[in-house]
């Protein structure tokens, strides 16, 4: 128990931090990609504005009579003139993230076609890794998917109408290679990163939760070793009693209050057995004699007591169990997990109703259900009955001798052979104990 507790601690540490991780550096890389596309629309629609040229908005210097530098003009050294409305506005700033700088270190190409998608021109000059046929190429290939805008492999590309010429068009291709070279070096550096320190996290959440569930794990052991060493000093008080008990029969006669002292000796032994040994099935250490063995004919066997205890009851007791269906495991175990069901079924089902248990296969898997009629139950899922000491009427359990750990039993007898245990009434008058192994 403390094994999965801790295993419990380490996932939801590791699953808490991994989200928290990835939220934020998916966060941070989807903003740099944000910001990549951005900065590349900016400057397609620079370009589309001045019909994929920058030249007529480059920077010269020039002096205020618009002579060039060094021609008699001494107070112009040092000063640039922007000669067009993009420089005017920003002599030495910023144009959204577009600086006086961007027309000089913009590597694009342009396409200018037809209405029916032939090439009239192409311009490369601004760009040496693209030749002009293979710019036609990529205009062409666009132009027969329909594309106006988006990415072409590393280049940003936008399909803008030629208003000098009807049904002319142009495609402007931005190099955008350097952005996202440093985009995707960025990505995967954090990816790496991250990989790195959430097993270095994993590493310290491993440490530091030996330490925070030790306080429990000694808690837990102590709990053990007081139900293990408490349930055999009640043992022997007991044997004592019942000794005593029957000596009194012997001289006295049997009456009802030794018949009283018996069932509760009965009670108390059975209480203190069922104590040991949950506390036996939670030690990691205990193991079970896991054999194969005909679970049908074990639980024929298990039930057959129970007719006469349905019977005498005025209740109706129905076995729907599958013939030939095998199991390995521990066929005790198994016995006894059905025989708590059963009892519980007995003692708990309503006045002259009907308790069924069934077996059936399909697959790899065996299902035991035990069904039968209840008062006062909850609609849906009922696996809090399966909690130490839960009796949800307690006055109804003591009257019919309960103690509100067989289903307890039952469960960690299950869930030993990595099976599952649910509880569940679909009606509020119809309780269903069902086991998959």
């Amino acid at each position: 128990m403390i094994k999965k507790l801790k295993m419990r601690f380490i996932l939801i540490a590791m699953v808490s931090i991994s989200i928290v991780l990835v939220a934020i550096l998916g966060s941070i890389n989807v903003l740099n990609y944000i910001n990549v596309n951005k900065t590349a629309n900016e400057r397609l629609s620079l370009l589309a504005d001045n019909k994929g040229d920058f030249s007529n908005i480059r920077r010269e210097m020039a002096t205020p009579e618009g002579k060039p530098f060094g021609e008699g003009n001494p107070a112009s050294i040092g000063e640039f003139i922007p000669k067009d409305d993009f420089s005017a506005r920003t002599p030495r700033g910023k144009i959204g993230s577009m600086s006086a700088e961007t027309p000089f270190d913009t590597r694009f190409f342009t396409v200018s076609m037809d209405a029916q998608g032939n090439i009239i021109s192409t311009n490369t000059e601004s760009i040496a890794a693209i030749s002009s046929e293979e710019a036609s190429g990529y205009a062409r290939s666009l132009w027969e998917k329909g594309k106006n805008s988006g990415f072409w492999g590393s280049y940003k590309f936008i399909l803008v109408p030629d208003a000098d010429e009807a049904g002319n068009s142009m495609y402007i291709f931005l190099d955008c290679q350097r952005e996202l070279d440093t985009f995707f070096d960025f990505l995967f550096a954090s990816i790496g990163i991250s990989v790195i320190g959430l097993f270095l996290v994993f590493l310290l959440v491993i440490f530091f939760s030996g330490i925070v569930v030790r306080p429990m794990a000694e808690s837990y052991e102590k709990q053990k070793r007081f139900i293990t060493d408490a349930s055999h000093e009640i043992k022997t008080p007991l044997t004592i009693i019942d000794a005593n008990t029957e000596v009194l029969e012997m001289v006295h006669g049997e009456s009802e209050w030794t018949k009283s002292i018996r069932n509760q000796i009965g009670r108390l032994t059975d209480l203190t057995n069922k104590l040991v040994f949950l506390s036996r099935m939670d030690e990691e250490a205990t193991t079970l004699t896991m054999l194969d063995f005909s679970l049908s004919d074990a639980l024929e066997e298990t039930a057959l007591p129970f007719e006469a205890v349905a019977a005498s009851q005025g209740k109706r007791f129905t076995m729907e169990i599958a013939p030939h269906i095998t199991y390995h495991g521990d066929e005790a175990a198994i016995r006894q997990a059905v025989s708590l069901l059963l009892d519980n079924a007995m003692k708990y089902s309503t006045d002259g109703s009907e308790i069924t248990l069934s077996l059936i296969s399909s697959g790899n898997n065996r299902t035991i259900t035990v069904k039968n009629k209840a008062s006062d139950l909850m609609v849906g899922n009922l696996d809090i009955l399966f909690e130490r000491f839960y009796r949800p009427d307690a006055s109804r359990s003591s009257s019919t001798g309960g103690n509100g750990i067989g289903l307890s039993v039952a469960q960690a007898i299950i869930l030993a052979h990595k099976g599952k245990i649910t509880a569940k009434s679909p009606d509020g008058e119809t309780i269903e104990f069902k086991i998959t192994l």
